[in-house]
Parts: structure tokens; C-alpha cells; sequence
């Protein structure tokens, strides 16, 4: 029996370019399924996912569930006999995906591409840089004024309780970025699913499960097991990558719970007890955690920079700006942070306020392009996880027939 293949060509060069151009150099031994620990004797992951890419067939990739399960240990890349690195291949299809299921598409193949970096960088510079000089706050205040309200005031200050000024113009900055993340991840993972369950097979389901079903029996589980990185620690190749995943991930979680308590404290309770505005103090426990998690996030991302540096060296991994973007984002992210509190701390309000305003750029950005960047990883593989146990629960599976 024939079959006809059609491949998409536009496809197999966004893969090389995002690199996969070792794709051709595999011939099927099927070494990589024989060290992946997804690989199974009906799923041999991922020698399977190489024959699609080399035959160029997009649409059965961008439904394989498998895609964004690899999580790159390496093993595979490792053990290749012919140097075809399958991990980067992988990561390839990946990036592709991102760029393929994101929204708006102008955004999402402008945040492809390296020689868009200038303008990446450009656009939440401008627009930050806008509201500043809009609100009217674009100046540097007295060395007084900044031990008082530390950044409190950047974007000025009015006496309208309800809600700060500086408050105020974040939130018309960032709010709508972090809106905008959500919906566009929505819509991807919203995308990714139909074709997962079109590429399963999967059938008109038994019954469906409800919103809460879903999120207890197979969304928690997923990010619980993400959480403990515990697939993260059966990889040899790349077994530090837990070393600098775990704390960055962990940071994240931390840096949220302070923003949710510094939002609380400071906008909600401040409203009634105006002494809250201003600088938590040093001593406070939520001051240590966010402290803490800043140094930790800069210790992660830095042992992923090292360790990206060095497979580069070493030739086992390709470079590619997909890859690196998302570092330099959270590494600005950390280093402006505690730069621009160090520098109130030690009361230069001239330098601190341009390191802040930078801060906020890198915030925007990480917020801006986070469905579009290897940052989607994480929120595509926690529901391709989910997907993993749905199709093999008894909402598709009929236990009786099995």
C-alpha cells in the first residue's frame, strides 16, 4: 500500500533554524527510544517524532502529546550514534509550536526571531517610557523622599486614597500584558488539545468530565508532579538541570505569594492605615522571603546559563535565540530587581530610579512574551500531562472493554 506525503516545507526550515538542522542525519536506529524513560514498546519516543519531522508532517507533530511531555534531559542526544541530537530537534518542534498556536500572530512571530530583539526590547521600553512621562512623575526625588516611599512614587503621587498613583499607572502597564498572556495561552492550549485528541484517535468520550473533575484528576496531579520535578530527576545527562530548574521554579512561586501580599497589605489594608504605603521593612518575614527568592532566582537561571554555555562548547547542543531570550529575560529580571533595592538601600535615588525603570521593562517583557517563548513549556506541558492521564482514564477508555 502507498502512501502520499505531503510535507511542509516552511516547516522543516523553522525547525533548522530553531535547531533542528542535525534532522537529516538520523537514520532510524532507534537508539533514542531505547534511553528515553517515555519511550514504550507502542510509543518509541521519540524515533517516531523523528520520522515526522524528517517527513515534514507538521500537524501530527503539533498534536503529539509527547512533543511537550520530552522535557530535554539529553539521554537521547547523548547516545545518538550519528550526532542528530534528537533533544534539540525536539526543542525545535517546540519553539515551532509556540509560534504556530500563538495569538496575535504578529506577536508571536515577532517574539520567533533574534533579529527582532531590538523591537522585542523596544516595545515595553517605549511604552513604560510613556506612562513615566505621562503621569508626570519623571523625576528624581530628594534622597528624603526616596528612604521614605523607596519607588513608591515613580510614577508620581496623588492624594486619592482609594488607589496609589504609582499603583495606578502599573497596573494600566502590566495588567494588560499579563491579561493578554493568559488569553493567548488559553487559545494555544485550547488549540493544542483538539489536535491531541485528533491525533489519539480519541472518540466521542464516554462522558465528560466536569471543570472540577478535570482539575482534580488531572490538571493538580500535573502540576504537583511539575512542582516536584520528578521526571526532571531521572535524567542522567542533564541531571543539573534540577539544580537550576527547582530553585527557579520555586522563586517564581515565592515571588507571587509577595506580590499577592504586597498588593494586599499595601493597596488594600493601606487605604485604612496609610502607614503601610512605602517600603516593607527589611526585617519583614515577607522582605526575607522575596529577598531569598530573588537571590535563588538568580542562582537558577545562572546555573542554566552555565550549563547552556557549556553543552554549546562541547557541541552537544545547538545555540539558538529561542533558547537564550527566555535566560536573558529572567536574568534581568532578578539582577534589576536587587539592584535597584540595593540602591535604595544605600539612598542613590539618581541610579535606582533608571534600574527600576529597567526592572519594569524586563517584567513587561517576561509577561508580554511569555506565550511565545520557552516559558509556554510551561504552561503547554502541564496540559499535556493532563492529556497523558485523560486519555488513558476511564472517561475515554471504556474499563469494561479493556
Amino acid at each position: 500500500m502507498s502512501m502520499n506525503v505531503q510535507p511542509d516545507l516552511d516547516f522543516i526550515k523553522d525547525m533548522k533554524s530553531a535547531g533542528g538542522d542535525t534532522l537529516k542525519k538520523c537514520y532510524q536506529c532507534a537508539t533514542c527510544s531505547v534511553v528515553c524513560p517515555l519511550s514504550t514498546d507502542g510509543n518509541p519516543f521519540p524515533r517516531r517524532e523523528m520520522i515526522l519531522a524528517q517527513w515534514g508532517l507538521k500537524e501530527k507533530l503539533l498534536g503529539d502529546a509527547n512533543v511537550m511531555l520530552c522535557h530535554q534531559c539529553g539521554d537521547c542526544t547523548t547516545y545518538c550514534p550519528r550526532g542528530a541530537k534528537p533533544g534539540d530537534v525536539l526543542g525545535a518542534i517546540r519553539a515551532y509550536a509556540y509560534k504556530h498556536f500563538g495569538w496575535p500572530k504578529g506577536l508571536a512571530n515577532l517574539a520567533s526571531s533574534g533579529k527582532n530583539l531590538p523591537l522585542l526590547i523596544g516595545i515595553p521600553a517605549v511604552i513604560i517610557f510613556v506612562f513615566w512621562i505621562i503621569s508626570g512623575g519623571m523625576h528624581i526625588p530628594s534622597g528624603e523622599d526616596f528612604a521614605r516611599y523607596g519607588y513608591g512614587h515613580f510614577f508620581g503621587h496623588w492624594d486619592f486614597r482609594l488607589l496609589a498613583k504609582n499603583v495606578f499607572f502599573i497596573d494600566i502597564i502590566m495588567v494588560p500584558a499579563f491579561l493578554l498572556a493568559v488569553y493567548a495561552s488559553y487559545r494555544g492550549v485550547s488549540a493544542m488539545w483538539k489536535l491531541m485528541v485528533k491525533s489519539s484517535g480519541i472518540e466521542e468520550p464516554l462522558y465528560r468530565p466536569s471543570v472540577n473533575q478535570f482539575i482534580k484528576e488531572f490538571l493538580w496531579p500535573s502540576v504537583v508532579e511539575i512542582v516536584q520535578h520528578a521526571r526532571f530527576k531521572k535524567c542522567i545527562t542533564n541531571a543539573d538541570r534540577l539544580k537550576g530548574h527547582l530553585p527557579l521554579l520555586l522563586s517564581f512561586i515565592a515571588l507571587l505569594f509577595v506580590t499577592i501580599y504586597s498588593f494586599f497589605v499595601q493597596d488594600i489594608l493601606g487605604i485604612f492605615y496609610p502607614s503601610l504605603h512605602g517600603p516593607i521593612s527589611m526585617w519583614n518575614p515577607v522582605k526575607i522571603l522575596a529577598n531569598v527568592a530573588a537571590i535563588a532566582l538568580i542562582v537558577g537561571i545562572g546555573i542554566l546559563w552555565g550549563n547552556r554555555s557549556r553543552k554549546e562548547a562541547e557541541g552537544t547542543t545547538t545555540r539558538t535565540f529561542y533558547d537564550w531570550f527566555l535566560i536573558w529575560m529572567i536574568m534581568a529580571v532578578g539582577v534589576t530587581g536587587l539592584a535597584a533595592e540595593l540602591f535604595r538601600l544605600i539612598n542613590v535615588a539618581s541610579v535606582g530610579y533608571v534600574i527600576y525603570y529597567l526592572h519594569l521593562v524586563s517584567v513587561m517583557m517576561l509577561f508580554l512574551y511569555m506565550p511565545y517563548t520557552k516559558f509556554a513549556h510551561l504552561v503547554y506541558r502541564t496540559f499535556a500531562m493532563a492529556f497523558e492521564r485523560y486519555r488513558e482514564s476511564a472517561y475515554v477508555k471504556n474499563p469494561l472493554t479493556q
